[in-house]
């Protein structure tokens, strides 16, 4: 066929080639479209009804130089189609962050005869196989290749190990997981120790095998283990024991102080207190102290995964900023794992999970979090208001997004961002469901008290919402009316209307818990001494300099900018996220350079002038700001019921 410009065609036949040509197009789309299968369409569907026979799963994890886990399974299967699945959608991450890229050299074989497998056209968690008639088990071979980057940590070091299954198990599609049965072991390196929610049946060298479980209980229950380990009892005679298993760095970093002792247990009475119950029959804080391991925070319904620095016991003082992820954590075994919301329970790990109630998820774990470790004595009832201070701070100068979005939207930020950094977190938002929601629940308390005439609280809703059935381990979801109705039992208001205000409309009015509660927030050329201690620790992984309320940065100890506040002043006079911050009016960077800077110029008309280096080259950028340093800090509102002090008195 020879070709035809369309200059020379006339303009009728112009026209029947265009609707040849339309027609032809259509009716590809709709031969490719029906040729093409849904995302799942070849996956049975989950059956809530129990699998045949028991899986046998062992990890070789002993390698801490090359940091391969090697995995066997032995799977019972019937003659027929099969598909294996590798988990997708991880509970606590509230996002499919199953790392099926670590996954490496899978065999499939029966009867020592290799078997062939596919992976799915559309769904790359999801293996396809045939079992032939004569074949009652199979066996699966693969490696999962641990991070091996410091970038975020690493999964596994010569001294300890964060071992969690979802990562080196595959299990068969077309059921609950609950209904799936796992025969679980390990083998650690040797002389290594463990900690886990996993009961152990028995032990053999450096294998520790585990009685069954079934496969959702066995995603939920981590191993910690290490060269240098040691086993806390929190709750000494308690029917359901609480013990914080801390692996470290050097044995040094194991020890504890008996005021540090006693904080840790007033934790675990004092969330117990809350509660009035619990849904464990025992519970296990894992917890590691490492400078190369890395720092977890993962709630379980029988224990949680916790890191935090390795001098987190021997710099106790210097080191307030991150001690609320064990309370944070602990909550979570009643208000995440035991009730749930509904949208977030899911048959197995690759239905996807909805979020839209994670601001009560989280949002107030949260809250209980920050409460929790002041009552416990963890912190002190000066660096919990500044903690506070710093959180408000946010919500008041610092979340300009709100303009374009609710905070029930950021509850997709999970999904959308997959906790990647930001260039304009400020705009953007990034997971405000937590702090924006721990803000939302302040207010809700002092409104539930202002109501009862302080008979009633925060307290009295978390007992009758989230302690109920004790001694349950049944996952028990919930909606937002259920929210709404628990709410109205300890407190007649529109309760609806209240959260709809603050969750589901544009510019939330979060900052209302403060004044409700008594206090109020102001700002000053100070930081204080809570502040300092994310600039004073070069190790840490908060480390920042937090100029976000004053010029609108926020830099690393390098200089290197991580977030420019939307519209703040630095924004306003061109400056990016991703540059470095070389000169301040003419002086080699600091922090304390930059600090004098924008001191000075609150006196000054001239401009602050940052040399910035990005892309490979180098500007000058005039700031012009002249209202000097700014540092959050709470002060007392007079003649108002202090119901902040009350939220973090401990409860006898």
């Amino acid at each position: 066929m020879s070709r035809v410009s369309s200059a020379a065609l006339s303009l009728a036949a112009h026209r029947r080639f265009s609707r040849l040509a339309l027609a032809v197009a259509m009716a590809f789309a709709a031969r490719t479209a029906a040729a093409l299968p849904a995302e799942t369409a070849e996956l049975p569907p989950p059956q809530d009804t129990p699998y045949a026979g028991t899986l046998t799963l062992h990890v070789d994890a002993s390698d801490t130089v090359q940091g391969i886990f090697r995995v066997h399974e032995t799977i019972p299967v019937q003659a027929g189609a099969l598909t294996l699945l590798y988990p997708q959608w991880i509970p606590g991450d509230h996002s499919p962050t199953g790392p099926i890229s670590m996954l490496a050299g899978l065999k499939l074989s029966a009867n020592g005869k290799p078997l062939a497998w596919k992976r799915d056209k559309y769904n790359v968690y999801a293996f396809h196989l045939d079992v032939p008639n004569d074949v009652a088990a199979i066996d699966a071979e693969f490696q999962y290749m641990s991070g091996r980057t410091d970038s975020e940590g690493f999964e596994i070091t010569d001294r300890m190990m964060d071992m969690e299954w979802s990562k080196v198990s595959l299990y068969p599609a077309g059921y609950f997981s609950r209904g799936i049965t796992v025969a679980p072991s390990v083998t650690l390196p040797r002389g290594w120790q463990l900690g886990s929610a996993l009961e152990t049946a028995s032990q053999s060298g450096d294998t520790t095998m585990f009685k069954p479980v079934t496969f959702n209980n066995l995603v939920d229950s981590p191993i910690y283990a290490g060269q240098y380990f040691k086993r806390v009892d929190l709750t000494p005679g308690g029917d359901a024991p609480v013990h914080l298993d801390i692996v470290a760095d050097e044995p040094k970093y194991l020890e504890m102080t008996p005021e540090q002792l006693t904080v840790h247990r007033a934790l675990a009475t004092q969330a117990i207190k809350l509660f009035g119950s619990h849904h464990y029959d025992h519970y296990d804080f894992l917890f590691s102290l490492s400078d190369q391991l890395g720092g977890n925070g993962t709630e379980h319904h029988q224990s949680s995964e916790d890191g935090m620095g390795a001098d987190y016991f021997t710099a106790w003082s210097d080191a307030a900023p991150g001690r609320d992820l064990l309370a944070h954590e602990y909550t979570q075994s009643w208000n995440g794992k035991f009730r749930r919301p509904a949208d977030l329970w899911t048959p197995n790990f690759n239905v996807p999970m909805g979020d839209s109630l994670l601001w009560v998820y989280e949002g107030q774990t949260q809250y209980w979090g920050f409460v929790l470790t002041a009552r416990a004595g963890m912190w002190t009832s000066q660096q919990f208001r500044d903690a506070l201070a710093v959180t408000a701070a946010n919500y008041e100068r610092n979340r300009e997004g709100f303009q374009w979005r609710t905070l029930e939207d950021t509850t997709n930020d999970a999904t959308v961002a997959r906790r990647s950094s930001l260039p304009y977190r400020s705009w953007q938002m990034s997971e405000d469901y937590y702090s924006g929601g721990q803000m939302m629940w302040l207010e809700v308390d002092a409104k539930l008290r202002a109501l009862s005439k302080d008979r009633k609280s925060l307290d009295d809703f978390a007992r009758a919402f989230f302690g109920v059935d004790n001694g349950s381990y049944v996952t028990k979801t919930y909606t937002f009316d259920d929210v709404v109705a628990a709410l109205d039992g300890v407190a007649k208001y529109d309760w609806a209307s209240f959260l709809h205000a603050r969750v589901s409309m544009l510019n939330p009015p979060l900052q209302n818990g403060l004044a409700a509660s008594g206090w109020k927030l102001v700002y000053t050329d100070q930081e204080s001494a809570y502040e300092k201690q994310y600039n004073s620790r070069p190790q840490s992984s908060r480390h920042l300099y937090n100029f976000a309320w004053s010029i609108g940065l926020t830099m690393n100890d390098k200089g290197e900018v991580n977030d420019v506040r939307w519209n703040g002043p630095a924004f306003k006079a061109g400056v990016s996220t991703g540059v470095a911050v070389m000169a301040v009016n003419g002086q080699a960077y600091s922090s304390e350079v930059l600090k004098s800077a924008i001191a000075a110029a609150k006196d000054s008309k001239a401009p602050i002038q940052l040399l910035l280096k990005y892309q490979g080259s180098f500007r000058t950028v005039p700031v012009d700001y002249h209202d000097g340093l700014k540092y959050p800090h709470l002060v007392r509102v007079d003649g108002t019921p202090d119901y902040l002090g009350e939220i973090i008195a401990p409860r006898k």
